[in-house]
């Protein structure tokens, strides 16, 4: 069975219209599937809405519902818990995910492939911060991570739910749940896939989610980067503000012992100090990570 996600936020316009098409696409590919809606605490009526439409009656539609807005990842959580389908696949409930679409991820999962991420061509955005951030975002994970995506933000996605079992949506983490599926050695790929200007209401993506997306970009980083080694990346911070200490302490020691000069007309003295300070904790923090990393293993 194939299980359809779809979280939203005030969307009722969208999906009357989406879920018709979906009707459409699914009574077409042959395999049995449900359509799991998600209300992430909207307030515009959409559950009425929904629950009002004729296709409701089928039985293939579920509607679960946030009595308050906690976020998108927390949305597919739920959803997620309230699947039934060996496969599952995620769409945006704005349109611009197509589900004619929707056959070329089932092909690739035929294929042996436990993931496939979207790709979206013709992107219908004027939003400069979502352009930026999704550029440069992308490049810095291929760069420092190897992603195999190019568009790792795209909301079309299909997986088998086993891999499930080796991830947990929290906050915004699922912005990165095609890198932890590759990081766990599953066979992963992209395709190409429709990008439809929207059609009713505004992006969501504003500065604030910026932010966010940042912080998250720098957070997979760290996680796939350092998380079975966090002394590497400690250390090098650790070792570094350390040796600029070192340094300015060593310089100001000849300054003392050949030159008379008094140290106590040298501030920098206490920058030196400080840095040979902190440089040492941080070490010790990544020493401490290396420990909890260690001990966790010892239970696994």
């Amino acid at each position: 069975m194939i299980s359809i996600i779809i979280p939203f936020y005030n969307e009722a316009e969208s999906l009357a219209v989406l879920i018709n098409q979906l009707f459409e696409r699914c009574n077409k590919v042959g395999r049995d599937y449900e359509i799991v809606l998600v209300d992430d605490g909207s307030t515009d009526n959409s559950e009425f809405r929904i629950q009002n439409s004729e296709l409701f009656k089928t039985k293939k539609i579920k509607i679960l519902r946030h009595k308050k807005r906690i976020g998108k990842g927390e949305a597919l959580n739920t959803g997620i818990r309230n699947t039934i389908g060996d496969v599952i696949v995620f769409m945006d409930a704005d349109l611009q995910n197509d589900p004619e679409d929707l056959p070329k991820f089932l092909e690739k999962m035929e294929k042996g492939y436990d993931f496939v991420n979207g790709k979206r061509i013709d992107r219908h955005t004027d939003n400069f911060l979502l352009k930026t951030y999704s550029y440069f975002a992308e490049k810095f994970l291929k760069l420092f991570l190897n992603s195999p995506y190019t568009d790792i933000n795209c909301g079309f996605k299909a997986f088998k739910k086993d891999v499930l079992k080796d991830f947990n949506f929290y906050g915004n983490n699922f912005r990165f749940f095609p890198l932890a599926v590759f990081y766990n050695g599953y066979r992963v790929t992209e395709i190409q896939v429709k990008n439809n200007p929207r059609k009713f209401g505004k992006s969501k993506f504003g500065a604030n989610k910026l932010l966010v997306g940042i912080f998250d970009t720098l957070t997979a980083f760290f996680l796939y980067k350092f998380a079975e080694s966090p002394l590497h990346f400690f250390g090098i911070i650790g070792g570094l503000l350390f040796t600029a200490g070192f340094l300015i302490s060593f310089y100001l020691t000849i300054e003392r012992l050949f030159f008379g000069v008094l140290l106590y007309q040298r501030p920098v003295l206490w920058l030196g100090l400080s840095l040979i300070i902190v440089g040492i904790q941080i070490i010790m923090t990544g020493v401490l990570g290396e420990l909890i990393v260690y001990l966790d293993k010892k239970k696994k």
